[in-house]
């Protein structure tokens, strides 16, 4: 059996897809590799991929295409033994919606649609992907439970996160596939993408240019390491999802259903405010921003802040590690990758 992990060039599907070579096990990766943002830090990471499947012995396989395209998907699956799927790939980025909306309707819609139908197809035994914390939108109900409805989303880019969730319930409930839904709260760390806070704040401090500070860097943020969400998809692709036999219409749970569908935060727990996660940058690099003050943008929610109970109860883990220690180990890696 063979896990097909899409977006394995991207920041989540790098590190998700490194270990799982690290553990043994088959890979696929399948990324367009496209110039969303600096493709350098895609390609670097690609190769660190074939190194760890040469240095493990884990049978690793790449796949250069993109998802909106069925043959390249339907291909994929019928030269593959495709197990387990676990859909890291989209496009991703809340102020981007804003200015390239049809991009999320062929990567997050159109995309997971012909995901769906391989899956359905080749009768995989489960289908993991990511959803965000930017479902809960309008929500202000804290912490942010999967039993809670999440269905006033404030930008076209969580819209379509949310579709991915409904689309993948229909699936579990027409043809029987397994689908387990991760929304990810704020996730950082080493190889992050370089459209991310923690990316540029680390950039223009360096430099000595102003950092955006927006909303003045009153809103929290539930920041969640990379590693952590790693653990948690691994563990969450490894336990199947099941029906849940409480269900019942009457009083229907969001998080799960009848059907083999379910819903799981993976969040730290432990919302910071922005200036706080700041302060944690400029301790790392020992030096002091340059603050620009700006008003909440377009889209954009106060606060997140993940209630992860669901998530320890069904796979006995939750994220754990603290801001301070991420972010000096992605300023570690920042200052190796780019020699500063």
């Amino acid at each position: 059996m063979k896990i097909l992990v899409t977006g394995n060039a991207g920041f989540i599907g790098f590190h998700t897809a490194k270990r799982l070579l690290e553990r043994g096990d088959s890979v696929v990766g399948f990324d367009s590799v496209n110039d969303y943002y600096d493709v350098s830090i895609k390609e670097a990471r690609l190769k660190i991929l074939e190194e760890t499947a040469a240095r493990t012995g884990s049978e690793y396989t790449f796949i250069r295409a993109n998802l909106a395209d069925q043959q390249a998907v339907d291909d994929c699956f019928e030269g593959h033994d495709i197990g387990r799927v676990i859909n890291l790939a989209a496009q991703a980025g809340v102020r981007y919606s804003l200015e390239n909306p049809r991009s999320y309707v062929e990567s997050n819609v159109i995309a997971f649609t012909n995901l769906l139908e391989a899956c359905r197809h080749h009768e995989v035994e489960h289908l993991t992907y990511a959803s965000t914390s930017s479902v809960y939108g309008a929500n202000t109900k804290m912490p942010f439970s999967e039993h809670e409805g999440a269905n006033h989303p404030l930008q076209f880019y969580a819209a379509t996160k949310k579709a991915n969730e409904m689309m993948a319930h229909s699936y579990s409930n027409l043809f029987g596939l397994p689908t387990t839904g991760l929304r990810f709260f704020t996730v950082y760390g080493p190889w992050g993408r370089p459209d991310m806070a923690l990316f540029k704040f680390t950039k223009n401090i360096l430099e000595d240019k102003p950092i955006p500070v927006f909303n003045h860097g009153n809103h929290t943020r539930d920041f969640t390491y990379v590693e952590d969400i790693v653990e948690g998809v691994i563990r969450a692709s490894d336990d199947i999802a099941q029906p849940n036999p409480n269900w019942h219409s009457d009083k229907p749970d969001p998080a799960t259903s009848n059907a083999p569908f379910r819903l799981f935060n993976i969040g730290n727990n432990n919302p910071v405010k922005l200036s706080a996660y700041i302060e944690a940058i400029e301790d790392a690099l020992g030096k002091k921003a340059k603050k620009e003050m700006l008003p909440l943008q377009p889209g954009d929610v106060p606060d997140t802040y993940a209630d992860s109970t669901e998530l320890e109860k069904a796979v006995g883990y939750k994220p754990n590690t603290p801001v301070q220690e991420g972010v000096a180990r992605f300023i570690e890696w920042y200052r190796g990758f780019y020699g500063v």
